[in-house]
């Protein structure tokens, strides 16, 4: 799909909603820019913090913590 777009005194431009949603791109966000063969090729990237998503998932503890009983889970061998 072709559009024509303007380019600001700034050098911004707006991305046509068609456009982005072709590429499924919902929110702004940054974007990997690069020229190739007389052409701009703007690619969105992925957000660092998302890709962190469920890194901790396997982390929470196998079993309930009793509150009440916090100090005995804690490891004061290191102070």
């Amino acid at each position: 799909m072709k559009q024509t777009i303007t380019i600001t005194k700034q050098w911004q431009f707006y991305i046509p909603e068609d456009i982005r949603q072709q590429i499924n791109l919902t929110k702004p966000t940054r974007a990997m820019i690069k020229v190739k063969d007389d052409q701009i090729i703007i690619k969105p990237l992925k957000s660092k913090v998302l890709s962190l998503a469920g890194i901790l998932a396997e982390k929470k503890p196998k079993k309930a913590v009793n509150i009440e009983k916090i100090r005995d889970y804690i490891d004061y061998s290191q102070w």
